[in-house]
């Protein structure tokens, strides 16, 4: 709320300065922000008496939205990779997967691991349980098993999350 918004019939303020003026009533305050050139600025209003505050409307949306995206610039959006393995995997595929899922981890994301059974290869399950425990391993200094794995179908899923999160 900013100027002829605030109806209240006392508020405590705050000048320009940031220094307490006290409590005054509505009227004055929206005078005395006139007299300094800037707006009157409704900065608690659920406070008792309401708290306003004198200072220019433009500058403070201005800062405002330039906080915000400040903000926005330093948070990370964590999003979830997959990796897919099959059960009988070579040994040099095997690496090349783990470094992906190595390199998923350092930039802050979650892994899926899944392994893909075909045919009868679903009636060994174990086979895909030790590939996971394997890929857990081998990351454990970066990442942990956020869900073990799990067969869901002909798919074998295990997630991983960074360690540092």
């Amino acid at each position: 709320m900013t100027n002829e918004d605030i109806r209240f019939k006392e508020v405590r303020l705050i000048g320009s300065d940031g220094g307490q003026q006290g409590v005054v009533s509505s009227a004055k305050a929206r005078e005395m922000a006139a007299e300094q050139g800037l707006d009157l600025v409704a900065v608690a209003p659920q406070a008792r008496p309401p708290v306003c505050r004198i200072m220019d409307v433009g500058k403070y949306k201005y800062e405002q939205a330039k906080k915000e995206k400040e903000a926005k610039k330093k948070q990370h959006v964590i999003s979830v990779k997959e990796v897919k393995l099959r059960p009988k995997i070579d040994e040099h595929d095997f690496q090349t997967k783990l470094r992906n899922v190595i390199r998923f981890l350092k930039k802050q994301d979650k892994v899926k691991v899944t392994i893909m059974f075909r045919g009868r290869e679903v009636t060994h399950p174990q086979i895909g349980q030790r590939l996971c425990e394997r890929v857990a391993e081998e990351v454990a200094d970066i990442g942990t098993v956020e869900k073990k794995a799990k067969l869901e179908g002909r798919n074998m899923i295990m997630v991983l999350a960074p360690k540092n999160s």
